[in-house]
C-alpha cells in the first residue's frame, strides 16, 4: 500500500558508489547496484536518515513522497536472513569503537565522518 511519508531520495548524479551509506541504514533498505546507492525496497526505508550524515558527495537527502509504507516485519525477515549489520568504524574525536559508545554518521567541516555518543555533545557545543 502507497503512503506520503518520508523516505531517503538519492541522487545518481552525486552519488559516487562508495557504498558508505549501507552500513548506517539499520533496515537494510539501501544497497549498491550496478556501482550506485539505491534504495532497493522502499518499505524498508524508516526515513530516518541515518544514512544522509556520511554521505561524502550529498547525494542522499530526505523527500516527502508517495512510497510504499515501512513494513516492520520485513525489516524483521530481512535481519534474520542477512544478520545484523557491525560497522567497523571508530569516532574521529576519541577513537571508540561502537563496542564501546553508539557511533552517529556526521557531516563536519565537509567531511562524513563517525562520531560517537560521549563526543557528540562536545562537538555540537565546542
Amino acid at each position: 500500500m502507497k503512503i506520503t511519508r518520508k523516505i531517503v531520495h538519492i541522487d545518481e548524479e552525486k552519488c559516487n558508489g562508495c557504498g558508505l551509506c549501507v552500513a548506517p541504514c539499520a533496515e537494510g533498505a539501501i544497497e549498491i547496484v550496478d556501482g550506485k546507492a539505491k534504495v532497493v525496497r522502499e518499505e524498508l526505508c524508516d526515513g530516518a536518515g541515518f544514512c544522509l550524515g556520511i554521505c561524502p558527495t550529498g547525494a542522499l537527502t530526505i523527500e516527502e513522497r508517495e512510497a510504499e509504507a515501512f513494513d516492520e516485519h520485513a525489516v524483521e525477515e530481512k535481519m534474520r536472513e542477512h544478520g545484523p549489520v557491525e560497522l567497523d568504524v571508530q569516532c574521529f574525536r576519541c577513537g571508540a569503537s561502537e563496542h564501546v559508545a553508539p557511533l552517529i554518521p556526521v557531516r563536519t567541516e565537509g567531511n562524513s565522518r563517525w562520531v560517537c555518543t560521549r563526543c557528540l555533545p562536545s562537538l555540537i557545543h565546542g
